[in-house]
Order: C-alpha cells, then structure tokens, then sequence
C-alpha cells in the first residue's frame, strides 16, 4: 500500500506542484492586488524559455519519431484500418466536446487586456492556405507564426531520412539526439512551472480580480462530464461495434486495470504495458495489439482531442470570438487531429497543439498560452484515461475489421 501511494506522488508530483503554484498565486494575487505586479516579469520569463524551446522541440521530435518507423509500420491493410480507426474515434470525441460546449456555453466572463490580433491577411482562401502551410524563406519557419509550417516540415524531414535508409543513418541519429535534448531541456523549463504560472495567476487574479476561479470550474466541469459520457457510452458502442454483447463484455471485464493504471501513473506510454496485457486477455491477436496499442500511445488521444476542443472554445469565449461559423469549427476539427499526433509521447507536449491552435487563430499568445497552459493542466487526468484506454477499445475494433475476430 505504501509503494502505491508512493508511485501516485511521484506520477502526480509535477501537476500537485503546478497545481500548488497556482493557488499559491492566486492567494497572493488576492491578498496584494495591483502589488503583484512586481513579480509579473517571472511569468513572462518563465514564458519566454517556453517560446523559444517550442520551435527546436516541435523539428526534433516529429522528425525523429517519423524517421524512426517502421517500413511494416506504413504498409498493408492492418495500418489502414488502424489509421481509419484512429482518425474516426479522434473526429468523434472531438464532435461530442463541440456538442457539450452547445449544450453548456462558456460564455466569456473573464477579463483581458486588449491586445491586438495577430490576424491573418487578408486575400484569396488559397493564399491564406499557402501562408498557413508554408513560409517565403527558410528562417520563417523558426517563428512561432509559423507553427503549421513547421510541423509540415518536420513531417518532410522524418519521411526523407527514413527513405534515404542506410545513407541517413547519421542525420537520424542527429534528430534522436535532438529530440533526447530538446525533451530534457522542456523537463528543466517545466521545473519552473509552479512558480512561473504561479506569478503569472498571482498577476491574473491581483489585476483582474477573484472572478477568475468561476471562469475555470465551469470549462471545467463541462469536459469532465463530457469525458465521463464519452467513456462510458461510446466505448461502450465500440466495443459492440467489435463484437457485440460479447465484445462489450470482454472489453469492460479486462479493462478495470488498464484505466487505474492510466489514471494512476497520468502517462499514456506508461499504460502501454498493462494495455498489452488486457489486449491479450480479451483474445486481441497479437500482431494486432503489438501495433496497435504501441503506435495508440503517442498517435490516437481521445482525451486530447476533446481537450483541444475546449481549450479553443475558451479562447473564442475568453477574446468574445464567434466559435458557430462552420470554417471555424472544421478548422478546430483539424487542429485536434494534428494535436493528438503532435502530442505523442513528449512530456507536456500538450502545449505544442495549443501554440498552433493560438496561432492559427491569431490569439495574442502571451495571453492565450498561459490560461491554455493551466486549463490543459487542470483537466489532464481524466484526458489521459481517454487516451491511454482508447487504444484498447481502437486495437479490438481494429482487429474486429482485419481479422475478423469473433471474441468466442
């Protein structure tokens, strides 16, 4: 019982002492009031370490993880069914947070300094596009306006090393480098997490007053009982979806230590093991699970999808922006895709999405980041169950398609 509980301080330690930061701002932004305002300049540093690792973060990783599949990883009907899946259960998720956000508005109570837009140009719907997706030089991609860029980069960078096989052997092993580096250099930012949001909410709360505590329970409340439905309901018609009565039985009765272990250890990666053992109880063949569940982990994120659905609806509510126009909510469709791909297996790599999303909307990012920052955190482990569980109910529909199995 003891280890236990150890292993639970340890797994939550990071978000306890986030978490921590922000009370502990909070209480002196209420106490002093307008007096925080001299330790404001600790958020902002905090916050600019944060911008400039983000760039060399997103290129190494999404590159070193492209370059690093397997050949077998991208070929034959078992991945296209697994892409399928993937990419269904990520839209749908993503269409219950919009329908929960219907249901119960966030309206936009909180207060915010007027900061101008970094709007896109206007023009032609094509050039917009070209803007988006690309940049006029190469140094552009370096700007964190040119976060979709990048990403599309990184994704041409991982494919070319891993076509050039044998030959980019060194420059894959510069891009795992990277990768190693940049990580260990977001863990050390990230140490001063609690204190940087710390001033940051001390500054929020002393200059916009205790209203913002309402702002957050509300989003709040909305996506856990969104995650809750989700869970139980449409992992449940997955499973009938699989097999029926049946598969809905063998999904359920061997899932209990997968979604402790989730919500226990709040990793997805760390799920894996005890993914693959429920996999091989519920009668998953094993070429099946032994690729599903592993490429699930850093690839297929339900939880995040719908995080990243409620983080922007917050972002529209909290700016007074209109979130009803169909392009806009296409568009959100399509950044929770890239978010839950972008997201794998990086420690905090949660705020790689939420960067792009800002930026693609055109949110002034010193504002936007840090409550997109604290939202993600607070919602953060029940996001993980949704992630790390999905991969489970993914690889029996998946192997239901593939292999036709009958769970008899």
């Amino acid at each position: 019982m003891e280890i236990k509980k150890i292993n639970f301080l340890q797994s939550y330690s990071s978000i306890l002492l986030l978490l921590g930061g922000i009370i502990v701002g909070s209480i002196f932004g209420l106490v002093f009031g307008e007096k925080v305002l001299v330790i404001k300049p600790i958020g902002d540093i905090f916050l600019n370490l944060l911008f400039t690792a983000i760039i060399p973060l997103i290129f190494f990783t999404i590159g070193s993880s492209i370059a690093n599949l397997e050949q077998k990883e991208k070929l034959g009907k078992l991945f296209f069914i697994m892409v399928l899946v993937f990419l269904s259960t990520i839209l749908i998720s993503a269409i219950v947070m919009i329908f929960a956000v219907y249901l119960f508005p966030i309206h936009q109570d909180i207060a915010v300094a007027k900061v101008p837009f970094e709007n896109i140009q206007s023009g032609s719907v094509g050039d917009q596009i070209a803007k988006l997706v690309t940049t006029n030089d190469f140094f552009e991609l370096l700007s964190r306006k040119s976060m979709l860029a990048l990403i599309i980069f990184s994704f041409l960078i991982g494919f070319a090393t891993l076509q050039s096989g044998e030959k980019g052997n060194a420059f894959k092993s510069f891009l795992d480098s990277g990768n190693e580096v940049m990580k260990q250099l977001l863990n050390i930012i990230m140490k001063f997490a609690p204190i940087g949001l710390g001033a940051y909410f001390a500054y929020q709360v002393g200059i916009f007053g205790p209203q913002l505590f309402g702002v957050y329970a509300k989003p709040m409340a909305v996506y856990y009982a969104a995650c809750i439905f989700y869970f139980f309901t449409f992992f449940s018609l997955y499973a009938f979806i699989a097999g029926g009565k049946r598969a809905f039985k063998v999904f359920w009765s061997n899932n209990i230590t997968p979604s402790l272990t989730a919500i226990g250890t709040c990793s997805s990666i760390a799920t894996i093991p005890a993914n693959l053992d429920a996999a091989q109880k519920m009668g998953i063949p094993a070429h099946v699970r032994n690729l599903v569940i592993p490429l699930g982990a850093p690839l297929h994120k339900d939880g995040s999808s719908m995080s990243s659905i409620l983080k922007i609806t917050f972002l529209f509510a909290m700016f007074g922006k209109d979130f009803t126009e169909p392009s806009t909510i296409l568009l959100a469709l399509g950044i929770t895709i890239i978010v839950s791909i972008v997201e794998g297996g990086i420690p905090n790599g949660g705020y790689i999405g939420e960067v792009l999303a800002i930026t693609v909307y055109g949110f002034p990012m010193e504002q936007a980041l840090p409550v997109a920052m604290i939202l993600g955190t607070l919602v953060d482990p029940i996001a993980t169950l949704l992630n790390a569980n999905g991969d489970v109910i993914a690889s029996m529909v998946v192997s239901r398609f593939s292999e036709k199995t009958k769970w008899d």
